[in-house]
């Protein structure tokens, strides 16, 4: 009887121990997950490093590895190379890093860096081409973009405009609408100017459709080309209209323009920012105190605005303009009143505070 529960409680013992045992390995087996779990959602859960007003730039091709090492160099992420591997081989189903160049500002944790980079929500940039520039002026902003590649290089306007519009006989000037152009790091100067010509050549086939003026000009470029003209010679919306009226009337009597931006086109870098009457006598084919009609092509990337008061000039007589010296202008319709004008606002000297455009 002893022996017998001897044996009863050494078998229970044994039985003890291994239920203890188990018990054993699955508590420290669920704690020992559980410390991994913790730790791997801590690590990606963990602060970005990134105070700098820098980007974070991905080129085309780079390899999981050399992004990683990346993150790591700049010291953006305190997680380890190894760590941020696994990490982004475990979740690959939700994405490959996509190239490009990522504003990290608002990036707060590993997560949110790597939702980032996986969506491809790259940073745009913008570049803004002003009203009345000239082709080159266009050219050589893009040239001085840091962030735009650079394809046009040394290409001739002929070259350049048969890239862009298949068109190698197209004179550029004009025919890019000044406007800002978003766009991402990598971006060429080429897709650029492509959008911008395309965006003129739309804009000004449907403001041609709906122009007003009929027998003056003969077809939509020679609107092009009284646009840039009265870009260049008002920057007020309100007087673009009547600018427009002078030069139409002119053309209908066959009266010289006689405008200063036209010569100055002309005279191209000859020309020392001081306008004199021998400039104005200069044989240019630009020159519109000199030859009658318009110039042979425009002299500048005219506004929508000035597009419009080209095809839609306001009613009148007024033949003669002259700037007022606070960025408006003075219309007339006579010589006489006209000279009058000029001595009053021009010869009699100009005042301190004279401008050109309204501020």
């Amino acid at each position: 009887m002893v022996q017998t529960v001897h044996l009863f409680l050494g078998a229970m013992s044994k039985t003890f121990y291994r239920i203890f045992n188990v018990k054993s390995l699955f508590v420290f087996i669920s704690i020992f997950i559980f410390a991994v779990v913790k730790s791997c959602h801590d690590q990606v859960n963990s602060s970005i490093n990134w105070n700098s007003d820098e980007t974070f730039v991905i080129e085309n091709g780079a390899s999981l590895e050399r992004i990683l090492k990346q993150l790591s160099s700049k010291n953006v992420v305190k997680t380890s190379e190894q760590f941020l591997l696994g990490y982004a081989l475990l979740t690959n189903f939700r994405g490959t890093f996509k190239a490009g160049e990522y504003d990290l500002s608002k990036i707060k944790t590993v997560t949110e860096l790597f939702v980032l980079l996986r969506s491809g929500k790259v940073l745009e940039r913008q570049i803004t081409f002003i009203e009345g520039w000239t082709f080159e002026q266009w050219r050589n902003h893009l040239k001085d973009s840091p962030y735009i590649k650079q394809e046009l290089g040394e290409r001739k306007n002929s070259e350049v405009m048969a890239i862009i519009a298949g068109k190698p006989e197209l004179m550029p000037e004009g025919f890019f609408f000044p406007d800002t152009y978003q766009f991402t790091r990598g971006d060429s100067d080429i897709r650029i100017l492509k959008r911008a010509h395309k965006k003129m050549v739309d804009v000004l086939e449907k403001e041609w459709a709906n122009r007003m003026i009929e027998g003056t000009l003969e077809d939509a470029y020679e609107a092009l080309i009284l646009a840039s003209i009265i870009e260049s010679e008002t920057g007020f919306k309100g007087d673009r209209g009547k600018v427009s009226q002078v030069f139409v009337n002119r053309l209908r009597r066959n009266i010289r323009l006689q405008s200063d931006p036209t010569v100055i086109y002309g005279m191209g870098k000859t020309f020392d920012g001081n306008l004199t009457k021998k400039d104005l006598r200069k044989a240019t084919p630009f020159n519109t105190y000199t030859n009658l009609g318009l110039p042979p092509t425009p002299i500048g990337m005219p506004s929508l605005a000035s597009v419009r008061a080209a095809l839609h000039p306001e009613e009148g007589e007024y033949l003669y303009f002259v700037a007022k010296g606070d960025g408006r202008t003075y219309f007339s319709k006579t010589l006489t009143e006209h000279n009058q004008a000029v001595e009053k606002y021009q010869r009699s000297g100009r005042p301190k505070s004279y401008q050109s455009t309204p501020q």
